[in-house]
């Protein structure tokens, strides 16, 4: 009868098997994995496969092969293993799993750090920047390394974004004579050439510094670098935010990004999101950039250009915030209906009658269902010696859903 049995090892060599796991491997007349896992059973007596190199060749093998196939894995093959590739190209039917401890089950172990509020991220053939996202939206993470995003690739990437606030286990060769464990801050591990062989646990330790940006909605106008106060404020943000309806993965075009206020507050709202900052002006594109920085984003792209050229390459949008149109407005509109979806929504906040009307006008042709909301604000003047009412411009908030 055929079988294939997909088999974790553990950490401590063959004594690490279970007693279920030893006797699928006995009764196997073909055995498959990495070199380093065939040496464990050098007493096997039926066929070996060494599959380093050779997972295409695996595949076929346990396609023609009739009898009882196991295949030797690290830790859980269906924790960023093999079992994965198998069950995209073999019946799952065929498939049995018994899974070991893992290499990060164990690192966590031996640092005694409970590992149930961690994110687990593999490099493995990846590339570094959706990880290092993932590492700086989370206070927990193991990652599992390779030869080219290496423990000191990753420091460096943390360090370029401004994310030092890291405590760093460097877990190398576990289970081995060799094994070692370095704890170690970002800065440091920038400089440390790791065994191939580890599992790099960072573990956040907040300063002050990095204490004060704890993502919320509605963040201080002051907290933000911008050109003479080009600033969505802080109570017309929130407002323009809920008016997007955002989830957590859509794709939303910032088109008039000025300081990059609505960009840096939706990426704490679209974590699996991508997000992109239009600006035009140079000087606002630096402090961008800075703004950038200084929060931390994950998924926010800063797009050099004139809009509407510059949206040509970008992905479709779900939702379209314009805070600004340099005068194009009816070209920008004229390309945002060509790209939205059904049902995609267009926030524009306008302060003055001419853009309200003209972008009012527009909708009505293109059918879309339009809202519009007035805003008007007055707040308190600090420092002064009476509580005095300061009162801004009147800003009108236009949401438009596409039928």
């Amino acid at each position: 009868m055929k079988t294939i049995h997909v088999i974790g090892a553990g950490i401590d060599g063959q004594e690490a098997f279970g007693i279920q796991a030893l006797e699928k491997i006995r009764e196997a007349d073909l055995l498959c994995g990495g070199e380093r896992l065939l040496e464990l059973f050098p007493d096997f007596v039926g066929e070996t496969m060494s599959i380093d190199k050779n997972l295409g060749t695996l595949v076929e093998t346990l396609q023609r092969h009739q009898g009882r196939a196991v295949v030797l894995a690290s830790g859980d093959p269906l924790f960023f293993g093999i079992g994965r590739y198998l069950l995209r190209n073999l019946p799952d039917t065929l498939l049995e799993f018994l899974p070991n401890v893992t290499s990060v089950q164990y690192a966590f172990a031996k640092i005694r750090e409970p590992w149930d509020d961690a994110v687990f991220i593999s490099v493995h053939g990846r590339g570094l920047q959706k990880a290092i996202d993932r590492i700086i939206a989370n206070d927990k993470a193991a990652i599992l390394t390779d030869e080219i995003n290496t423990p000191a690739a990753i420091a460096g990437a943390l360090l370029e974004r401004g994310c030092s606030g890291y405590r760093a286990y460097l877990c190398e060769d576990l289970g081995t004579a060799d094994e070692r464990i370095r704890i170690t801050n970002i800065s440091d591990l920038a400089g440390i050439d790791a065994a191939p062989l580890n599992v790099l646990l960072l573990i956040r330790e907040f300063d002050e510094e990095e204490q004060a940006y704890v993502p919320t909605l509605g963040i201080p106008d002051d907290e933000f670098l911008t050109v003479k106060k080009l600033i969505t404020k802080e109570e017309i943000r929130v407002v323009t935010l809920a008016k997007l309806k955002l989830r957590h993965d859509m794709c939303l075009w910032d088109i008039g990004a000025g300081s990059g206020s609505i960009s840096i507050e939706a990426d704490h709202l679209l974590p699996n999101g991508r997000i992109f900052a239009v600006e035009r002006n140079e000087e606002c594109r630096r402090f961008i950039k800075q703004n950038l920085q200084k929060f931390k984003t994950r998924n926010v792209q800063l797009v050099e250009g004139d809009a509407p050229q510059c949206l040509e390459e970008l992905p479709d949008p779900d939702r379209v915030f314009i805070g600004g149109s340099g005068g194009h407005l009816w070209e920008i509109l004229a390309l945002v209906d060509q790209r939205l979806a059904a049902g995609g929504r267009i926030v524009l906040n306008a302060i003055t009658l001419d853009t309200l009307t003209a972008a009012n006008e527009y909708f009505g042709n293109a059918g879309y269902e339009v809202e519009v909301v007035t805003i008007n604000i007055a707040k308190t003047r600090p420092l002064t010696n009476y509580k005095m009412f300061e009162a801004y411009n009147p800003v009108y908030i236009l949401t438009a859903v596409k039928e």
